[in-house]
């Protein structure tokens, strides 16, 4: 049931999905911010974020990593201005920038709360 059993392209169809599809850029744009979003450690960054501001050191404490790699992850996701930086003093503090990455965590961890997924891509691994 994987395929087609005729051979039938429907052209009109065909062309009003090719009209609203995003451009190339714009694709590859988007897939980088899912790429974000699947580490878990990042994903772990973000959901801990959530909840409003934390420096390294809480993000650290409540994801159960290392400062070092708390930071490297956080310069990346600055990057992609998903999180950004408020200074006081020596200190940093960290928040969710973007209220669309906000909305997609919401609703992915509102779809896996509600969701029995099955992976069977992992089968067989521990």
């Amino acid at each position: 049931m994987d395929g087609c059993t005729v051979r039938v392209v429907d052209a009109d169809r065909v062309i009003a999905v090719s009209e609203r599809m995003p451009s190339a850029a714009d694709l590859t744009d988007t897939a980088d911010v899912f790429g974000l979003l699947s580490d878990p450690n990042r994903l772990r960054l973000l959901v801990a974020l959530l909840d409003g501001e934390l420096c390294v050191c809480d993000l650290a404490a409540v994801t159960g990593q290392s400062e070092s790699a708390v930071s490297h992850a956080l310069r990346l996701l600055r990057a992609h201005r998903i999180v950004a930086a408020r200074r006081s003093g020596r200190m940093a503090y960290y928040r969710l920038e973007d209220p669309h990455v906000r909305m997609l965590l919401d609703l992915a961890l509102a779809h896996t709360e509600h969701t029995e997924a099955i992976h069977p891509e992992r089968e067989g691994t521990t």
